[in-house]
C-alpha cells in the first residue's frame, strides 16, 4: 500500500510546475499524456471533417452496388426469358386488338345508339327517356353514358338486358332501378354505357396532356 502511495505521489509530482518549464523539459508522464491528447484531437478532427464524409460516400456506393446487382439479376432474367416475353407481348397485343374491335369508332356511335333503341323497341318496350350524355374521354378510350327509362313486362325488360350483353359492341347497364306500376308493368331506370376507341387527334391530345402533366409534376 505504501508503494502505491509513493508511486501516486511521484506521478503527481511530475505534473507540478509545468507552467514554469517548456514542454520539452516536462517529465515523461505529462509528455505522454499530452501526446495522447493531441493524437485524440487529431483523430477526432480528421474523422469529423474528412473520414466521416468518406464513410458516408462508402455507404452510398455500397447501396449503389446492391442496386446495380439487383438490376443486373433482373436484366439477366429478362434476357434469358426474352423469347417467352416476346411471345407474351404478342399475345397481349392480339388480345388488345380483339378488344378494340369491339369498340366502335366515333362515326359508328350513331349506329350503335340506334341498335340500343331498336333492341328495346323489338322487345315491345316503351322508351320514356333515351338521352345520351356528355362523352368522357379516358386515357385509351371514350365513354358515352346514356340515360334510359323503359316500361314493359318483367320478361321483356330481362330480355332487353340480355340483348344489351349480346350486342356486337360493348354496352353495359349501370345504376339500374326497377319500379312496379299499377297495371303490373315495370319501369327500368338505368344508365347504359358504351365505349369507343379514340381517333388519332384524340390520342395525340391525350398524349400531350399526359406529357404536360408529367412536366408539371417534375417542376413542383
Amino acid at each position: 500500500m505504501a508503494n502505491i502511495n509513493q508511486m501516486g505521489q511521484a506521478l503527481a509530482a511530475q505534473f507540478r510546475g509545468l507552467n514554469e518549464r517548456p514542454p520539452g523539459q516536462w517529465p515523461l508522464a505529462p509528455r505522454v499524456l499530452c501526446a495522447v491528447a493531441v493524437m485524440a484531437a487529431v483523430v477526432g478532427v480528421g474523422y469529423w471533417f474528412y473520414w466521416s464524409n468518406q464513410f458516408d460516400e462508402q455507404d452510398a456506393l455500397a447501396q449503389t452496388e446492391l442496386k446495380l446487382r439487383d438490376e443486373y439479376k433482373l436484366k439477366t432474367t429478362q434476357a434469358v426469358n426474352l423469347d417467352a416475353l416476346r411471345a407474351q407481348k404478342t399475345q397481349v397485343d392480339q388480345y388488345v386488338e380483339r378488344l378494340q374491335k369491339q369498340l366502335p369508332s366515333k362515326a359508328e356511335m350513331a349506329s350503335l345508339l340506334s341498335d340500343i333503341n331498336q333492341a328495346g323497341l323489338g322487345r315491345g318496350l316503351q322508351f320514356d327517356l333515351f338521352k345520351p350524355g356528355q362523352v368522357v374521354v379516358k386515357d385509351y378510350y371514350a365513354e358515352l353514358p346514356i340515360d334510359i327509362k323503359v316500361t314493359g313486362s318483367y320478361h321483356d325488360i330481362g330480355a332487353f338486358a340480355g340483348d344489351m350483353a349480346n350486342l356486337s359492341r360493348i354496352v353495359t347497364l349501370n345504376n339500374m332501378a326497377l319500379a312496379a306500376g299499377k297495371d303490373g308493368t315495370l319501369t327500368l331506370d338505368a344508365v347504359a354505357k358504351t365505349f369507343r376507341y379514340l381517333d388519332l387527334d384524340e390520342v395525340a391530345a391525350q398524349r400531350k396532356a399526359a406529357a404536360d402533366k408529367k412536366k408539371a409534376a417534375k417542376k413542383s
